[in-house]
């Protein structure tokens, strides 16, 4: 991948940033069960508390910026070689601690659990992530609709649907995708690949997000509660289709 040019401006990094966070992490994108977004709260509090902020983020190694420049001079560390190879899918990442930490997308392995709700992850950077929906936090706003996200690559994703942009071709069906990582997946289809096994049954999927859901199932965990009610689901999407009868 050619490093990223000191003179090129948004467009080039914000492609490199993508195509560098799909490769580096090994993780497919297309997060099956992200947290529902809430309303935009603003206020004298919030502005006051992302005032001093490094505004400019590295989506890689989480690191800030105080300016877009130096951010495109640190960018191209990331470019370097990656020599550790995994022997389950091909991936190559730079540390065998990246290589390590992906290797759990295979064997299953989710050693940081939710103290609040007792799901676990692969990842560390992932739980506290998931931790954000216990704490309530969503500093990240959409300026177009006022949703408000825990991550701020959830508002990158979710601003795509105001722009209609779909930079990612199916070279196969022709169809157009807004994340590269949902491209990945989609063109599995294709391949007929379904690299994440089932330890407790034959099933394969195509995602590792497809197989944590499948894996409740044998495990029994419902990590999703009415707040009304008090039932509990395994399913993100189960949960809100009985919310409904609620508002009804």
């Amino acid at each position: 991948m050619a490093s990223v040019k000191q003179e090129d401006c948004s467009q080039t990094l914000g492609n490199v940033i993508k195509d560098e966070k799909e490769e580096n992490t090994g993780v497919a994108a297309n997060h099956a069960e992200s947290p529902e977004a809430q309303t935009c709260i603003s206020g004298a509090q919030h502005q006051e508390d992302h005032k001093n902020q490094q505004p400019h983020h590295c989506p890689l190694c989480m690191k800030s910026f105080k300016s877009m420049t130096t951010l495109k001079r640190h960018m191209p560390w990331h470019t370097k070689d990656r020599s550790y190879s995994c022997g389950d899918c091909g991936k190559r990442f730079k540390t065998s601690n990246a290589l390590t930490t992906h290797l759990r997308v295979h064997t299953g392995e989710k050693p940081y659990v939710c103290s609040d709700c007792g799901m676990s992850f692969s990842q560390d950077g992932t739980l506290k992530g998931h931790q954000k929906i216990h704490t309530g936090v969503r500093p990240y706003c959409c300026s177009d609709c006022k949703m408000a996200f825990s991550r701020r690559g959830t508002l990158n994703n979710h601003r795509k649907i105001h722009t209609g942009e779909k930079p990612y071709h199916c070279s196969d069906c022709k169809k157009d995708f807004s994340r590269l990582g949902t491209l990945r997946i989609h063109q599995k289809i294709h391949s007929g690949e379904k690299p994440y096994h089932c330890t407790d049954c034959i099933k394969c999927f195509i995602t590792s997000a497809e197989l944590t859901v499948h894996q409740r199932v044998h495990t029994g965990e419902k990590p999703y509660h009415c707040a009304v009610c008090g039932r509990s689901f395994s399913r993100l999407d189960t949960l809100r289709s009985h919310q409904k009868i609620h508002t009804k």
